[in-house]
């Protein structure tokens, strides 16, 4: 199949891949030249996981270009992945999607084939029926339904997962304008996942919805598990672990994303509660759950600094390790680990910081009031209390040596072997009061 990806960033680059990969001929469009330059030459032009094996498998089938013109008539079918940045009142804005639509739509005006538009990109409840259609039907001249398809169909991946997640996803989930225009995506997505992955097709309005609501449903098992830990805190004998493993046997509740540690970050999972909290509002409902599990989210910074406070009283040098929102990316967006090292500078304490991957990205956010380390080991060998905010197997794997010399250990993750608790205090968030 003849396919464009419109967007060559963090997401697109990878999906342009994956499709490449698995056999189809894919064109991708950005007005970036670095991304397309480097797509042309074979290189990823973001850092991801599997993103370079998979333009490797490519081979020919990959090109990308600059012009929609180029692209878009040649093809059936187009991804739309561009950002929809939140605004101020916490919904999701189309402007990059609705150019990207016109753009698109224009281009099919030279052209009579049959192709479908599919917004990848997350947008909100509505978007897609009011100004995206909007925008196509205009810019092209055609109707959608009759002679262009347009599809939702947002993807259900994290960054440093995304090559993965593509491939593997648990659904698929297609939001239509027609069965023609359903069954078109729904051929195109045959050869990138496992046969038997479920399809639930269905109108825009309800994909636009099911896409946020599941993001928040995920965050309210977080935000759960944490409000458990933080009773577990304070309840001698108590261990968060050994309670959320026991709830996550229960078929009713499940054990995915039931973990007692620390908030969730990244540049999805905080801005989709925050908008179905604003959809909710608007329609003149509320969206009760989902406020409660952002405020239970933002005020884990404030409770992994207090006990810091409790263990290591001022002057004390803490080492921060984990600046990524989670690991295998150098994406900071909400990062637990910056805010915790922004905080802790902001009291008062010298604080060391290192990250295999986002340690650039991490120090541009928060400038000098944090000092950057190399390595892990050279930060940890520096401080009198470190606190591991991210689970990266490069902290796991750290000497247990290093941690010698009456150092305090915050394994927020609990990630550290037995032989760490040897010969320093470890401590876990959700295990009885500490301090």
């Amino acid at each position: 199949m003849d396919l464009c990806v419109v967007g060559l960033g963090k997401l697109g680059a990878p999906l342009a891949a994956v499709l490449a990969s698995v056999g189809h001929r894919v064109v991708g469009v950005d007005l970036n030249p670095a991304a397309v330059q480097a797509l042309n030459e074979g290189r990823a032009p973001v850092a991801e996981p599997g993103l370079q094996e998979r333009l490797a498998m490519a081979g020919g089938r990959l090109r990308a270009t600059t012009d929609f013109a180029d692209a878009i008539p040649a093809s059936d079918l187009s991804f739309v992945i561009v950002p929809t940045p939140s605004g101020a009142n916490g919904m999701f804005s189309n402007r990059y999607v609705v150019d990207a639509v016109r753009r698109i739509g224009t281009a099919l005006r030279g052209t009579d084939r049959y192709h479908v538009v599919n917004i990848t990109s997350t947008v909100m409840p509505g978007a897609t029926g009011g100004e995206i259609r909007a925008a196509l039907e205009a810019a092209s001249g055609r109707v959608v339904g009759q002679d262009v398809g347009l599809t939702y169909n947002p993807e259900f991946i994290a960054l440093g997962s995304v090559v993965r997640d593509l491939l593997q996803p648990d659904m698929v989930l297609i939001g239509e304008s027609d069965p023609r225009a359903g069954d078109l995506l729904a051929a195109a997505y045959r050869l990138t996942v496992p046969e038997g992955t479920p399809v639930q097709r269905m109108n825009w309005a309800c994909a636009e919805l099911t896409k946020i609501a599941v993001n928040t449903y995920v965050t309210t098992k977080i935000s759960y598990a944490n409000m458990i830990a933080e009773m577990c805190d304070r309840l001698p004998g108590a261990d968060a672990e050994v309670v959320t493993q026991a709830l996550g046997r229960d078929s009713r509740i499940g054990a995915k994303y039931l973990k007692s540690a620390l908030g969730y970050g990244g540049p999805c999972f905080p801005r989709d509660n925050v908008a179905l909290a604003a959809l909710a509002r608007a329609l003149g409902t509320r969206a009760d759950v989902a406020e409660a599990t952002d405020a239970v989210n933002r005020r884990q910074v404030e409770r992994v600094v207090g006990l810091v406070a409790r263990l290591a009283p001022q002057p004390a040098t803490v080492a921060v390790l984990g600046l990524s929102y989670k690991p295998d990316t150098p994406v900071v967006d909400e990062s637990q680990g910056v805010m915790i090292a922004r905080a802790l500078a902001i009291a008062g304490y010298s604080v060391l910081v290192a990250d295999p991957v986002a340690l650039d990205s991490a120090i541009a956010v928060m400038g000098e009031s944090v000092t950057p380390m190399g390595t892990a080991e050279a930060a940890v060998r520096e401080a009198g209390i470190v606190v591991i905010t991210t689970p990266d197997r490069a902290f796991a794997a750290l000497p247990a040596a290093c941690f010698a010399g009456g150092k305090v250990v915050l394994d927020c993750w609990r990630i550290l072997p037995a032989a760490v608790a040897e010969i320093a205090d470890v401590v876990h968030l959700g295990r009885g009061p500490a301090g």
